[in-house]
């Protein structure tokens, strides 16, 4: 059975002068499949799913068709669209709508006017299958964002829908939360034959997964096939949606004459190295050490944390306990751990939003508190929260930067801003409202808005979140440039491929302190889950490969 036929399907956003935001789309979903879309920030991904399910239907001009079981969507009123069509958000707090995990998990049930005995049944199943037992009647404010992520997806799947619609639903989870809330989708799929559509930038933990992959560009369909066979596609066309896909595919595109099957899975990547040298003798079978990290020989850094203490309420738990750091000046300073650890709020200790009750911050070796009224951020901190919502309060993108930039002559506002929405890669949103773009695109002109203010140190919550992989590297660039003019960076993530990649140092965030600092390679190859891909599928043959360039040129130098 089709589950749903998108037939010849074009929408375009009210005053939208430019293109369609989608454009003649053709796609059929069966019954049981696993469908993953994937695509740049703007292509469309969010406007096709939110097109599913007619409560979610953005306002604009839609033509074409989309058949729900062989009849028009519309036909089907909301309560069967509610009971048969699940749809789980990016954003964890924007689905919530009760205080407590019990209630959130029957509000769906009680909506739809079922008996108590039924509804009590379907809970307790949840509870169980999910695992939500032992937080069942906590408050929501409690929980993680993973375990909010979870709540979602469990109250969800309470009303037993046959289709399940994912949107982006781990860009805010760390990477174990992210694996284990991937895996529970794919298990609702394989046990329970529910139809999965999922949109990710992160494609590592779901590409091998799908039947189906649907590459979007601009607003239409480039390629639908099995997952080797976009990868395959992608390769081809040198297309620019290849540095997405999962590391295994990359290794394998940068050193094989494509001769055996392509590997989807680390597992497979390891296998097929396995392989690959099977008749090759090693010639280098480790990347260059790097000297260990030594905090000590900072002389003069630009951020210092002594012994950091913060709780929320008086007799609350501590959230920082004891923190300790130094960052060296003009460098990047990485900073990953699980959800709920205190990440966050060490960022907004050190800038003040957050009032430590103990210890100290120093800003160019100045404590904070001695900056007057408005000095600390006049040219020298700034801070990118998770939420680029928050930074908007004008009706147009154009009008929030232009509010960083008073004091300035018109036309060195005007080159300003052109400036920063060039290099920001925003310059088609400019007279858009902020709320109306894709959450990678709210994600730079956030980010635009920070820079305006020409900060010496920038404090970045979850920056990639929503990005897609072409853009990360355009904004690794940006990130590189600041350094290179001076500015210090400190950068809390739970993008792990990112921070090896392009961070100087890297930190272990645990239980309110940091555990352990050092450079990317000797931080990620000494890890077994907070590590890449690429020395996961690679360390039993090379020592200190982190990234997927790094394995790929060590087979290149074993040729």
């Amino acid at each position: 059975m089709v589950h749903f036929k998108i037939q010849d399907v074009t929408f375009a956003y009210p005053d939208t002068t430019d293109r369609p935001a989608l454009e003649h789309i053709n796609l059929e979903i069966r019954q049981g499949e696993y469908v993953t879309v994937c695509g740049a920030s703007g292509s469309g991904k969010t406007t096709l799913l939110r097109l599913l399910k007619s409560v979610l239907t953005p306002h604009g001009t839609l033509s074409g068709e989309i058949l729900f079981c062989g009849r028009p969507l519309q036909e089907a009123d909301l309560r069967e669209q509610s009971s048969k069509i699940g749809y789980v958000m990016q954003n964890p707090d924007s689905q919530i709508v009760t205080d407590k995990v019990w209630h959130e998990l029957a509000f769906g049930l009680e909506s739809l006017g079922y008996d108590q005995k039924t509804i009590r049944l379907r809970v307790a199943e949840m509870a169980s299958y999910f695992g939500i037992e032992h937080w069942f009647y906590k408050n929501v404010s409690e929980l993680s964002g993973g375990q909010k992520q979870l709540l979602n997806l469990a109250s969800v799947m309470a009303m037993q829908p046959e289709v399940l619609i994912l949107d982006e639903p781990t860009s805010q989870l760390d990477p174990i939360a992210a694996a284990d809330f991937l895996n529970t989708v794919k298990k609702i799929n394989r046990e329970l034959r529910t139809t999965v559509i999922i949109t990710e930038h992160r494609l590592e933990d779901i590409f091998y997964a799908s039947d189906q992959v649907v590459v979007m560009e601009k607003g239409k369909i480039a390629a639908v096939d099995t997952p080797r066979a976009v990868g395959a596609f992608l390769k081809e066309g040198n297309h620019e949606m290849l540095a997405a896909l999962p590391t295994p595919l990359l290794v394998y595109y940068g050193v094989e004459e494509q001769k055996n099957s392509a590997p989807l899975t680390v597992r497979e990547g390891a296998e097929w190295l396995d392989t690959f040298f099977a008749d090759r003798t090693l010639k280098v079978s480790a990347y260059e050490a790097e000297a260990p990290y030594e905090e000590d020989e900072i002389k003069d850094p630009a951020v210092e944390v002594k012994e950091l203490y913060m709780r929320y309420e008086k007799n609350a738990p501590d959230i920082l306990k004891g923190v300790s750091f130094r960052v060296e000046k003009g460098t990047l300073f990485a900073i990953v751990g699980g959800n709920g650890t205190g990440k966050s709020t060490l960022l907004k200790s050190i800038c003040g939003i957050c009032r430590p009750y103990s210890g100290k911050v120093k800003i160019f070796g100045k404590r904070m508190e001695k900056y007057c009224k408005g000095e600390l951020f006049s040219g020298n901190l700034a801070m990118l929260p998770q939420d680029p919502l928050s930074l908007f309060v004008k009706k147009t993108v154009r009008e929030d930067l232009e509010e960083m930039t008073t004091g300035k002559n018109k036309k060195d506002r005007e080159d300003e801003i052109t400036r920063i929405a060039k290099l920001c890669q925003i310059t088609e949103l400019l007279e858009k409202h902020p709320y109306d773009s894709s959450g990678g695109e709210q994600q730079r002109a956030a980010l635009a808005k920070v820079l305006l203010t020409q900060p010496k140190i920038l404090l970045l919550d979850e920056p990639t979140k929503g990005m897609d992989a072409i853009f990360k590297k355009q904004f690794a660039d940006i990130l590189k440039e600041l350094n290179n003019q001076g500015i210090t960076i400190i950068l809390v993530s739970h993008d792990v491929e990112f921070c090896a990649k392009y961070a100087d140092t890297v930190s272990m965030f645990f239980d309110g302190t940091i555990l352990t600092t050092n450079t990317p390679r000797n931080f990620f190859s000494k890890n077994s889950f907070y590590t890449t891909a690429a020395n996961r599928m690679s360390r039993h043959i090379f020592e200190n490969a982190v990234t997927d360039g790094e394995v790929i040129e060590l087979c290149q130098k074993n040729l």
